[in-house]
């Protein structure tokens, strides 16, 4: 019984070191791909590293202490190597509490230097646990159960540790009195909750190495598995809160990040291990090799758990973000239902394969309207009549000819039947569907024209949905860059005394409203209100240039924007697709040539969506350049030194 119970303490204790690593390991990578940049994130990663050092080696120290044929000196090695993080925690520690520290403005070079020379210190330790007995020697070995016992130097390193800890502790608690807004604080909290989480986890091997005689191996085994399921779980708070330190998204965000990818990374990663490590039981039970039970676990347990994880979210997101859970819903299904040009060309496409099956004709084609000119949007079969039609047909005045309508509700006309699609409204034509004649004059059923008119009402409600959407897209894309803007200012913690000043990604960035009237004079460059009526045209290098320009400041904000997109121009020849020339490529055809968005992203041979996005781009750096001009021109120009000889 009691090797039963030893065995089962052994199993969890593997598979709780195991998540650590994989916990630890996966909040390491995610902060690094996501917020590296912050010092905060950075000081954590850090310390993440460290911890998961110490289970990668109580991992292969547990494999190593359960051979009946092992011995201590097979587990020195391992024993050592836990050491590369033991000794580096207290450092890191202190590391991480002084970035938290100076995030709110509390400097101080002392403290620099402090964790500069304990970082040495914890070299210096881990040197002498290497290469002497003066800090660790042997200790005691169990089938289920390695552990050094404490030298000469031990209590030294006890001292360094639980100090350095502390300290991290008050550095943190200064950081928690610091904070003003109650959201920092409660983060604050948590993270002051959550701090001792790697410090729980070395504890037990520094009273263990103290005293490894007053302990028993299931003792021994208990506490660490319990101390392990405390500390995984604090480990996981701590990477919560430090995930919010200088980003730009809004919470939701990042809380819908993190737990995502918790639940789709290391849970499922340590869902396998358990059921790994539990194979060579279920082995001995079914009579089937290792190999076999092991493979179908593998693959049947990540199946199951990423259909699970799908399954689940709708109820995991409706829980986590209760409070806005119906605006999330519609988010959701406006993400459902938005078209994009290839699903209406699909849509518009099966529309007309189902016309032209049930009429059996073997052609057809869907214009609509854009910008006053007519538009393909879809074509079935041949195309040669459909160009031939479009060639020779004036189709603004086939659809409002009044006599050109049927009883059956569309227009006959060169081999082909014509519906218009219409509004909702009923008070615009949208577009044309056209499907090739199967008759001279109509020759429709009953229940053939009411299939028809179904279809091109879809079709209609199709493309009025494309063009609403349009619009949406249009508003977005003026209000997406203040929005960033607004999140980058709402990304900083205020802490007393001053603002955060953490460095982010285009902190320079004019405001607002700054950026909206570049936007604006950028879409009317060449003449309308935005530019005529612009606030930028009181601008202090507007005003000194109008005796330039006739003491015309349209003409001289023209000159000056102008002049902004040629500081955008890169050296060397032009070229419509090397990357350093694309912001310039987009300001120059789209601002001073004119181009329709379609005819730029057919000429630089990128999506229409990429298109938007690289000129929001353009637009700030036009902004940051104009903010640049304005800058300098308004700094004090350095008087005269009166000559010598005066």
């Amino acid at each position: 019984m009691l090797n039963f119970f030893l065995s089962a303490l052994s199993l969890g204790n593997i598979i709780l070191s195991s998540a650590i690593i994989i916990v630890s390991f996966s909040l390491f990578l995610y902060l690094a791909a996501n917020n590296f940049r912050n010092s905060v994130a950075r000081s954590f990663s850090a310390l993440l590293a460290f911890v998961t050092v110490v289970y990668i080696g109580d991992v292969f120290l547990q494999r190593v202490s359960i051979d009946p044929a092992a011995s201590f000196g097979d587990a020195v090695l391992w024993l050592k190597f836990k050491w590369l993080g033991i000794a580096f925690i207290p450092a890191s520690y202190l590391h991480f509490s002084d970035a938290v520290l100076r995030a709110t403005h509390a400097y101080s070079r002392r403290r620099r230097v402090v964790v500069f020379t304990a970082y040495l210190s914890s070299a210096m330790f881990l040197i002498l646990v290497a290469l002497t007995d003066l800090v660790v020697r042997d200790g005691f070995f169990y089938p289920q159960a390695a552990q050094f016992a404490g030298g000469p130097l031990f209590p030294l390193f006890t001292i360094f540790f639980f100090a350095l800890t502390g300290w991290g502790l008050y550095n943190l608690r200064r950081a928690r009195r610091r904070t003003i807004t109650p959201t920092t604080r409660r983060r604050m909290t948590y993270l002051a909750a959550a701090f001792l989480a790697p410090a729980f986890g070395v504890f037990p091997y520094l009273i263990f190495a103290s005293f490894p005689a007053e302990f028993s191996p299931p003792l021994l085994l208990l506490l660490t598995l319990v101390g392990k399921m405390g500390i995984g779980t604090m480990i996981v708070v701590m990477a919560y809160t430090v995930a919010y330190q200088g980003a730009l998204s809004p919470d939701r965000i990042i809380k819908h990040n993190l737990i995502h990818y918790l639940l789709r990374g290391p849970l499922v990663a340590t869902m396998v291990v358990g059921l790994m490590l539990s194979v060579p039981s279920v082995e001995r039970w079914l009579g089937l090799t290792r190999e076999t039970v092991l493979f179908a676990t593998v693959i049947g347990s990540i199946v199951a758990l990423e259909l699970a994880i799908n399954l689940g979210k709708p109820f995991i997101d409706r829980i986590v973000f209760w409070g806005d859970r119906d605006e999330l819903e519609r988010i959701q299904e406006i993400d459902k239902r938005l078209l994009t040009t290839s699903d209406l060309r699909q849509l518009l496409e099966n529309i007309l394969a189902a016309t032209c099956d049930l009429l059996r004709v073997q052609y057809g084609f869907v214009v609509a309207l854009d910008d006053g000119q007519w538009r393909t949007e879809a074509a079935v079969g041949p195309r040669e009549q459909m160009r031939q039609f479009l060639g020779a047909t004036d189709l603004f005045q086939l659809i409002g000819g009044a006599d050109e309508a049927r009883v059956d509700g569309f227009i006959v006309r060169d081999g082909f039947w014509l519906w218009r699609l219409h509004a909702k409204s009923r008070e615009a034509v949208l577009g044309v569907m056209a499907v090739a004649a199967r008759a001279p004059e109509p020759n429709l059923s009953d229940h053939e024209r009411k299939l028809i008119a179904a279809l091109a009402e879809q079709a209609a409600l199709a493309l009025e949905d494309r063009q609403l959407q349009q619009g949406v897209f249009s508003v977005l894309e003026q209000i997406t860059s203040e929005i960033e803007l607004l999140q980058r200012a709402r990304g900083k913690p205020r802490y007393t005394g001053a603002l955060a000043r953490e460095r982010v990604e285009e902190e320079l960035l004019p405001s607002p409203a700054f950026h909206r009237a570049v936007k604006d004079a950028l879409d009317h460059y060449w003449g309308g209100p935005k530019l005529t009526e612009n606030p930028l045209l009181q601008l202090k290098i507007v005003q000194d240039t109008l005796e330039d320009y006739e003491g015309n400041p349209t003409r001289a904000l023209r000159a000056l924007i102008a002049r902004a997109i040629e500081m955008q121009k890169p050296d060397g020849a032009r070229s419509l697709t090397s990357p350093e020339w694309l912001l310039y490529n987009i300001l120059e055809l789209k601002v001073i040539q004119g181009k329709k968005i379609r005819e730029i992203a057919r000429q630089l041979a990128i999506s229409e969506s990429d298109l938007y996005r690289k000129q929001r781009v353009a637009i700030q750096e036009v902004a940051r350049t104009l903010a640049s001009m304005e800058e300098r021109n308004q700094e004090p120009k350095a008087e005269p030194q009166p000559s010598s000889n005066g």
